[in-house]
């Protein structure tokens, strides 16, 4: 019988920084990854990912829950408010009750609802006021998924060391890389009790560099990732603005999803 793990969410879901030009968007992800595995076990599962990068809880809630749970799915992963937490002029207690009531809408629909805590990025101190913000969105996460034990799963990221290590993360140190989404992948996996064939070598010991070369890299950082972000908020613009859903009508991964992904660029370009 078929099974259906439908994604939801931001950047996070749809795969920004697991950079692979022959998918959609141009990313794959730890979604993608997931839906692969499962599929490799059980060629019936199905996979739908509706996320799109930098939106916020609003629009995704707007845009994605219904749609999603049209579909009906076995499972369905949640994350959201991510864009909202770095967003200072947002009251945390209104984005928290906005989240509170998407995790109802999503539990009761009978599937099996994957939530998220955010990682504890290591931050300059100027923007310690949102770590502090972060650290109140996760302990919602949690108390949420103690009130619906039966349909809620949590993945407490938050929790997990190997993410201390930039090497996890991609250039402009808020998203995973390629192997922050492998390892990623993995835990949701095991988390599910899914057989899989991923693997995650350990890196070896980090380079170490000195407090100018730091600063130097820090300031290049801000100049290429920080400010241009901040910049985009201001003029009300975001990275997603012209995409659409990766997957937005339920795929087959044991298909091939680069395979996919080429016969729908060539209905598109054929249009």
């Amino acid at each position: 019988m078929d099974r259906l793990f439908v994604a939801i969410g931001d950047s996070f879901t749809e795969g920004v920084g697991d950079w692979e030009p022959r998918l959609p968007n141009g990313v794959r992800g730890w979604a993608d990854r997931v839906a692969k595995q499962l599929s490799k076990d059980d060629p019936g599962w199905r996979y739908a990912n509706l996320a799109i990068r930098s939106r916020r809880l609003d629009r995704i809630v707007s845009e994605q829950i219904e749609p999603a749970l049209a579909l009906k799915p076995d499972v369905i992963s949640f994350y959201a408010g991510g864009n909202d937490i770095m967003e200072f002029r947002k009251d945390m207690d209104q984005v928290l009750a906005d989240y509170s009531r998407a995790v109802r809408c999503l539990a009761e629909s009978g599937s099996q609802i994957l939530l998220f805590t955010g990682f504890d990025i290591p931050v300059h101190p100027l923007l310690a006021p949102m770590k502090r913000r972060n650290w109140r969105f996760n302990e919602r996460v949690r108390e949420l998924a103690r009130e619906y034990p039966q349909s809620v799963t949590l993945v407490d990221y938050w929790r997990w060391g190997e993410y201390a290590d930039r090497r996890m993360w991609d250039i402009d140190k808020l998203h995973m890389n390629r192997a922050g989404h492998r390892y990623m992948a993995i835990q949701i996996l095991e988390i599910l009790g899914a057989r899989h064939q991923l693997t995650f070598e350990p890196f070896g010991e980090a380079l170490r560099v000195g407090p100018v070369q730091a600063m130097r890299r820090d300031a290049e950082w801000a100049r290429q990732w920080v400010l241009p972000m901040f910049g985009r908020r201001i003029r009300g613009v975001t990275l997603g603005d012209s995409l659409t859903p990766r997957w937005p009508d339920p795929i087959y991964p044991a298909d091939g999803m680069k395979k996919l992904a080429k016969r729908m660029r060539k209905v598109h370009d054929g249009a």
